[in-house]
């Protein structure tokens, strides 16, 4: 499969954070921050070239497009995939990496491909941070969204006794499933779908995508969260607070902590 990348140069962290937010929606699937600069990618097929001039144009952003295949992206992770230690709790490193040993609760092997969710960005970190404060064992879990199967291989790792993870792309499918037999994560289920809706009710549910799918699905999230249950929101900017305070409370929702990194939000709540 043919890919397109895209960098942008000279911007900084906010212009960073906003162009991921706004190439996530127009349907990029990866992304690689630097010191001062971005790296988007997207499946050529799906590349909308006005909707990203228009989005370069109104952060005031400038960017160069190359062509690469689907053998250069694995090298360019290789080369650029490091380590990822969230506190004492989580160390996520690529198979090529040493173990960690000694100091971490869990160390988990990812591979991360085309998928999103490494721990480097701040909302998948986010969202490793308060599964620490969550009870899993025994507890059935939802990731909507899964990418890479990061959170779903800690669910199952902190004791979950059922975890289904779902994800619309292809690519991310295959991948999670690479990372869950990589780690040994018995007992997660993958599912490739458009929606949320799965007819079930979980005890916790992890989202973490972005503001306009989480509000497209958030009723039926909603719906299948079990009583007393909680769920895990994040994808979101900061700047998307109110607005989801506002619809979370139509959804009879109930907000137990919000956390921020890097003008990124992270939400917990329960019914």
């Amino acid at each position: 499969m043919t890919y397109i990348q895209l960098i942008f140069p000279a911007i900084s962290p906010d212009q960073s954070d906003m162009l991921i937010a706004a190439l996530s929606e127009a349907g990029f699937e990866g992304f690689e921050e630097e010191a001062s600069s971005l790296k988007a990618f997207v499946a050529a097929a799906a590349y909308d070239e006005a909707a990203v001039q228009a989005i370069a144009g109104r952060l005031a952003v400038r960017f160069t497009q190359t062509t690469i295949g689907e053998t250069n992206w694995n090298q360019v992770w290789e080369s650029n995939f490091s380590p990822v230690v969230v506190e004492d709790f989580v160390a996520i490193r690529a198979g090529f990496h040493a173990p960690f040993g000694t100091g971490v609760g869990h160390e988990i092997v990812i591979t991360p491909k085309m998928s999103f969710g490494t721990g480097h960005h701040a909302t998948t970190w986010m969202m490793i941070r308060q599964m620490k404060e969550i009870d899993f064992d025994g507890k059935s879990v939802f990731d909507f969204g899964t990418g890479t199967g990061i959170l779903a291989i800690l669910a199952a790792r902190l004791g979950a006794r059922r975890v289904v993870a779902i994800d619309h792309d292809e690519w991310s499918i295959e991948n999670s499933r690479e990372n869950i037999l990589q780690n040994q994560a018995a007992g997660v289920e993958i599912r490739q779908a458009d929606t949320a809706r799965l007819n079930e009710q979980f005890e916790v549910i992890l989202a973490n995508i972005n503001k306009n799918v989480i509000l497209d699905n958030l009723a039926v999230l909603a719906g299948q969260l079990a009583p007393g249950g909680i769920l895990l929101l994040s994808g979101l900017l900061a700047t998307d607070e109110p607005d989801m305070l506002e619809a979370t409370k139509k959804q009879g929702l109930e907000l137990i902590l919000t956390t921020v990194r890097n003008n990124w939000l992270c939400m917990k709540l329960t019914c």
